[in-house]
């Protein structure tokens, strides 16, 4: 999960880059898909093959659908109408939202520490970003900070609700058909763009951004999400989003848009905190183990 954030935290910047060379948010998105699609099916020609059952197809579609299609057709159009910074202050409400998801959904408690972590993280992360923010002078745009909180809103309801595909099947096997239902289902929409684009126009520092946001933010990164999905709470998951914000702060630190000082140590000091107390907290099935040992010296 720590390379997948870092990987995510590069991806706002990146593509607003690759979007300032000429590139519309359709074209990103196609070849995001398409080309994740492939590189996930040709990585499957090396690993032993997956059955995978017929009614977990029709599972893994709306999976496609809210994990991918939608959270990340809505972020490219939100980093477009917004900013970097605006893009990753909003990612700090994917624990929250997260959080009280899995309470209602998956009856996973909303202990002290949990909830105590979600706000010191997020707290951490908001301080971090707008004194960013603030040295650098971007601001955003309302419509587009408004597609960026729906898009993590729908990678909130994937981490709760299709938990249970990750642990059946291997992360390849899990998003090489996410990918493939997500390029054939948005490829109606987007097919006149992408036939009727100049190729022969794209730069050089276009032609890197595509290859880097595909190889790295897509393909890695949702190679590494089941992975994480299988072996962590969803809750512990979402509270890595912290982690973005601080990868966006080193950028603007690195290309000479911000300097680090005393908050932004801080900040960073309270992220790491959120996180360790997440990762630190009960789960259900902890505190039914512990119900069931007292019911016992109880009994007893």
């Amino acid at each position: 999960m720590w390379i997948a954030q870092i990987l995510w935290g590069l991806n706002p910047a990146i593509t607003k880059i690759v979007f300032t060379a000429g590139l519309t948010p359709l074209f990103v998105y196609d070849c995001r898909m398409i080309g994740a699609a492939i590189l996930f099916w040709i990585a499957s020609l090396f690993t032993k093959q997956e059955r995978v059952e017929h009614s977990d197809m029709i599972r893994i579609f709306f999976a496609s659908m809210l994990g991918i299609i939608l959270n990340q057709g809505m972020f490219l159009y939100g980093v477009q109408l917004t900013s970097p910074v605006n893009a990753s202050i909003i990612s700090t409400i994917s624990p929250i939202l997260t959080m009280l998801l899995a309470a209602i959904f998956l009856q996973e408690p909303i202990t002290k520490k949990k909830s105590g972590g979600v706000i010191i993280g997020g707290l951490g992360a908001i301080l971090l970003i707008t004194n960013s923010a603030q040295a650098s002078g971007i601001s955003g745009n309302i419509i587009g900070d408004i597609l960026c909180i729906l898009a993590q809103t729908c990678y909130s309801c994937y981490l709760v609700f299709f938990k249970g595909l990750t642990i059946k099947y291997s992360p390849l096997t899990l998003m090489k058909w996410m990918f493939t239902f997500s390029a054939l289902s948005s490829l109606p929409f987007t097919y006149n763009e992408f036939t009727n684009f100049n190729f022969g126009n794209i730069s050089d520092i276009a032609i890197y951004g595509i290859c880097f946001i595909v190889i790295g933010p897509t393909f890695i990164s949702y190679l590494l999400l089941p992975i994480g999905q299988k072996n962590l709470r969803p809750t512990i998951i979402s509270s890595y989003n912290y982690i973005q914000p601080i990868v966006s702060t080193i950028i603007a630190i690195s290309w000479g848009l911000d300097n680090f000082n005393i908050l932004k140590i801080a900040s960073i000091f309270l992220i790491f905190i959120g996180v360790f107390m997440v990762n630190r907290s009960k789960s259900r099935v902890q505190f039914e183990s512990e119900l069931a040992e007292k019911s016992k010296k109880i009994i007893n």
